[in-house]
């Protein structure tokens, strides 16, 4: 195991110890000790573990008494994970499993979920313990909401704009492409404003966030309509461009560039050629060197 935790704790009341209990008659006969040795080893282990608890022992008679319920069965044999849609079972594992001990005892649940929460599709974790040896396990998983193209690569990005490890891009091609440098946290923002606007949002390829600033959505007819830099300003912007689309007609009638940046009137650039700007689209492999709009 690489990571190793030091277990810390606090100073402990003075110990009351209790008179230890009149002995008790052994069972006899070879027939029931073996019958019964599992179940007394298992209780003895309960008790141990209860009386540790219970007299708050120092911290060598804690080690001793938590490596004792591991000698007993209750050590980390079995890890049930639920909750995995995408990614793979053994980073999981291997978080789970890369404590300090394996004493049911002592490994640190909290220490366990912050292990977890640092693998990229781990969005949240719970952790808990299931007597005699299992851990059990639950992942939330973050999911897969933009392309992000920036410095030529297309990276999976959540709503958060955490990157997604991922080594087929193209399965996520239908999702919606941010492009430039912040863009991958401002996703969500756009996505929602959006689906708002189902109109408008049927035409759009992709979008660029302009010095970290605004959006300059790039329609598939080859236009670029250009927002403002507030979203309440850019969601009435976008409101107003599908009621003049819809009255007028704007989309695909020879226009090369829309600018709404200001809120009272609207600027048309005349195409001065047929070619139209495009979004890369993702590859197998995170492109490098692309073209970026």
């Amino acid at each position: 195991m690489s990571e190793r935790i030091t277990l810390k704790r606090g100073k402990r009341p003075p110990l009351q110890r209790a008179k230890p209990p009149a002995p008790r008659a052994r069972v006899k006969g070879p027939k029931s000790g073996r019958l019964m040795a599992p179940a007394v080893s298992l209780g003895a282990a309960g008790i141990a573990l209860f009386a540790a608890w219970l007299y708050q022992l120092p911290d060598k008679l804690w080690m001793a008494a938590a490596m004792g319920v591991a000698d007993a069965g209750f050590e980390v044999k079995n890890v049930e994970v639920t909750g995995l849609k995408t990614m793979s079972r053994l980073p999981v594992y291997t978080a789970a499993l890369d404590g300090a001990s394996d004493s049911m005892l002592l490994v640190d649940l909290d220490d366990v979920r912050d292990r977890l929460l640092m693998l990229p599709w781990v969005k949240d974790a719970s952790v808990g313990r299931r007597l005699p040896d299992t851990l059990a396990i639950n992942i939330t998983e973050r999911k897969p909401y933009a392309i992000w193209q920036y410095r030529g690569q297309h990276r999976l990005v959540d709503t958060e704009g955490a990157v997604l490890p991922s080594d087929d891009i193209t399965r996520y091609a239908k999702l919606p492409i941010v492009v430039g440098k912040g863009a991958n946290t401002e996703a969500a923002n756009l996505i929602t404003l959006l689906h708002d606007y189902p109109a408008a949002a049927k035409h759009v390829a992709g979008a660029v966030w302009i010095g970290e600033r605004r959006w300059d959505l790039k329609l598939k007819s080859g236009e670029t309509l250009a927002l403002p830099d507030d979203y309440a300003e850019a969601r009435a912007a976008l409101g107003n461009f599908v009621r003049i689309d819809r009255d007028s007609g704007l989309v695909d009638k020879g226009f090369s560039r829309f600018d709404m940046r200001l809120a009272d009137r609207l600027t048309v650039r005349i195409s001065q050629n047929d070619k139209k700007p495009t979004v890369a689209q993702p590859t197998t492999q995170p492109a490098v060197g692309g073209t970026e709009i």
